[in-house]
């Protein structure tokens, strides 16, 4: 005599049903989640035949893709040969000593070396006023570089920049290499010289200290990649139309960064082509 198995499951329609029915009104639940709730209810499942009946139904939370960037500019950037031909924008972020934090709004011009701004608030949420009052005071910029951070990429900047016509240039993504000028100037000179050594006690005083550096470092620290010169010094050896520069050295320079020889590897080796 043939012995075979007969199931005794139970007829899980009802738990079905009511699982898609939250699967689909909470659809950032997985089936976890969806588990607790149904017991809430009064179903008595367990989690591992829940989940059996999770992937029966093809249930699933569907997985987000990344975080959408701004495409902006992506041309190879020119070096830049004149004021206002390329500034370079980033946040840096410090304490008061009651330990409130503070963010700072950093802007320089990539050819002049000089800081434009240094904004000092505990929210940025006015970035686009600042930029205007930038472009009243000193002029229109060719382009602006920046990073991929959320201030930077709102409909508020984008517009911005299409409306002011600025080439808005972003960096890739974890490269910040390609925003070099910025990152010397923070974590090179601002922090080491700035953030590092000066207590600030609220945000009335930082800004005060802020301006007073800023000040100092146009106008009376050399700047050793412009043979000792201040920013301010060297931004008056331009034109006062600001086209060329009056220094020889600074004509013979290419607009664009020359590529490297055929067949040399090491950037030791290059040497420069007047």
């Amino acid at each position: 005599m043939t012995m075979r198995y007969k199931t005794i499951r139970t007829d899980d329609g009802g738990l079905r049903q009511r699982m898609k029915a939250i699967a689909h009104e909470r659809r950032r639940f997985g089936y976890r989640r969806v588990h607790v709730l149904l017991k809430r209810e009064g179903y008595r499942v367990n989690h591992k035949k829940l989940f059996r009946l999770y992937r029966e139904e093809k249930l699933a939370v569907r997985r987000r893709g990344g975080r959408k960037r701004a495409i902006g500019t992506r041309a190879p950037m020119t070096v830049p040969m004149a004021p206002n031909d390329r500034w370079s924008l980033d946040f840096v972020s410090d304490q008061l000593t009651c330990g409130r934090r503070f963010r700072v709004l950093t802007v320089v011009d990539d050819c002049t070396r000089e800081c434009l701004a240094l904004v000092a608030d505990t929210s940025l949420s006015g970035l686009a006023r600042e930029l205007d009052r930038l472009m009243i005071e000193r002029g229109k910029p060719k382009m602006v570089v920046s990073d991929n951070g959320s201030e930077l990429t709102s409909n508020a900047i984008l517009t911005w920049a299409d409306q002011s016509r600025v080439a808005w240039h972003y960096i890739a993504p974890g490269k910040p290499m390609q925003n070099a000028f910025i990152e010397s100037f923070i974590n090179g000179r601002m922090r080491d010289e700035l953030l590092n050594e000066t207590l600030f006690f609220d945000l009335d005083d930082a800004r005060t200290k802020i301006a007073m550096w800023v000040a100092d470092y146009n106008s009376d620290r050399p700047h050793s990649s412009l043979k000792y010169l201040t920013p301010a010094a060297y931004a008056a050896t331009f034109t006062a139309t600001g086209d060329r520069l009056r220094n020889p050295d600074q004509l013979r320079r290419s607009p664009v960064a020359p590529p490297a020889p055929f067949g040399v590897q090491n950037p030791e080796t290059l040497t420069e082509t007047g």
